[in-house]
């Protein structure tokens, strides 16, 4: 089954149907990550088409009714690596900025590639540790506040709640994944002190069956 087939059933399935225009960009971004698998660590060399739509761009998409639901989005993606999810989020909303955090050079190198190959002109590479971001002024990323912070297999729940803290204001919605629900109960005490569950979300990936579970954590 084409890369296109497996994004468009899957995003249908995941209750967000995608327009020709997004199932394009996220096609040519599935297409070129293919070729570039080939000669750069991005994801895993084994991964097959199927696991690589659904674990990657099926994945970041069960983000997407969150930020459709936000009059002037603005996330920030830490630890981006191929672009998971921002960029798969970027190329559904070509209005909403996106700011794509990424130390690695090679895979800052393959996010650049693909953002001016898709003309997301809205999207922002920045080729640093987010610790960095933090007394980085020269980042135009930095100049408003983020609608939400999020990242993909950086770092455990309260390590990366620690992480995004000093760039949260107290409406940002800090997006964890997670397997399960039960998965915040595993938060420190501490933590839960300074954080509180805003929202959440749901869903199970179309062809495996794996569950998915968002927490939209704000500042207490």
């Amino acid at each position: 089954m084409k890369a296109e087939t497996l994004l468009a059933e899957g995003a249908t399935a995941l209750d967000f149907p995608l327009t020709q225009e997004q199932l394009g960009r996220l096609t040519l971004y599935c297409t070129e990550l293919s070729k570039w698998m080939r000669r750069i660590n991005l994801v895993a060399r084994d991964t097959s088409l199927e696991q690589l739509v659904e674990l990657h761009f099926l994945d970041s998409l069960v983000l997407a009714p969150m930020l459709a639901d936000h009059p002037n989005p603005h996330l920030l993606d830490i630890g981006s690596g191929a672009g998971f999810p921002g960029l798969v989020l970027a190329a559904l909303f070509p209005e909403a900025r996106f700011s794509l955090v990424e130390p690695r050079q090679k895979r800052a190198i393959f996010l650049r590639h693909v953002v001016r190959l898709l003309a997301l002109d809205q999207v922002e590479v920045v080729e640093a540790r987010v610790e960095t971001l933090y007394h980085n002024s020269s980042s135009r990323s930095l100049q408003t506040a983020y609608s939400h912070i999020t990242g993909r297999a950086v770092a455990e729940p309260a390590a990366f709640l620690e992480m995004a803290a000093p760039l949260a204001a107290t409406d940002t919605e800090v997006v964890l994944f997670l397997a399960r629900p039960e998965g915040l109960a595993d938060l420190p005490e501490v933590v839960r002190t300074h954080w509180h569950l805003h929202a959440e979300r749901q869903a199970v990936l179309p062809f495996s069956r794996a569950p998915r579970f968002l927490a939209c954590m704000r500042r207490a």
